[in-house]
C-alpha cells in the first residue's frame, strides 16, 4: 500500500494515456517535469512521430535570465505554440502525465494558449 509518489504518478499517468491519444491533426501535448527542468513535446501517436519538442534548455528560453521556474514554463508554452503553428497545428490534447494541473504544469499549459494552441 505504501507507494512511493514516482509510483502513484505513473499509475495515473498510465490511466490517463489509456484514455488520451493524439493524431496528426491534433497532437498530444505531453509534459514531463524534472526537478530542474521542464519538457514538453507534440506526439502524434498514430505514427509514433514528435511533431515539435520545446524544453527549458532551448536557447531561447535560457537566454531569458532570471526567470523562475514557473516562468520559464510559460516561455516554453509559448514556446511549443510558436513551433507548433510553424507546422499548422492549432488544437492539441493536454497530457499533464500524471501531474497534478498546478504550478509548471498549469504554467505550461497557459503559455501554450497565449500562444494561440487551443486544448
Amino acid at each position: 500500500m505504501a507507494s512511493s509518489k514516482a509510483e502513484l504518478r505513473e499509475r495515473r499517468r498510465r490511466r490517463v494515456r489509456a484514455k488520451v491519444s493524439g493524431t496528426a491533426a491534433r497532437p498530444r501535448l505531453n509534459v514531463f517535469r524534472s526537478l530542474e527542468h521542464l519538457y514538453a513535446q507534440l506526439i502524434d501517436d498514430d505514427a509514433g512521430h514528435t511533431l515539435a519538442a520545446a524544453s527549458t534548455l532551448d536557447t531561447d528560453v535560457k537566454a531569458k535570465t532570471d526567470l523562475k521556474k514557473t516562468q520559464e514554463a510559460v516561455e516554453v508554452g509559448k514556446l511549443l505554440a510558436q513551433r507548433a503553428s510553424a507546422k499548422q497545428i492549432k488544437s492539441v490534447v493536454f497530457d499533464r502525465a500524471g501531474y497534478r494541473y498546478h504550478g509548471r504544469i498549469k504554467a505550461v499549459a497557459e503559455g501554450a494558449r497565449e500562444g494561440g494552441l487551443e486544448f
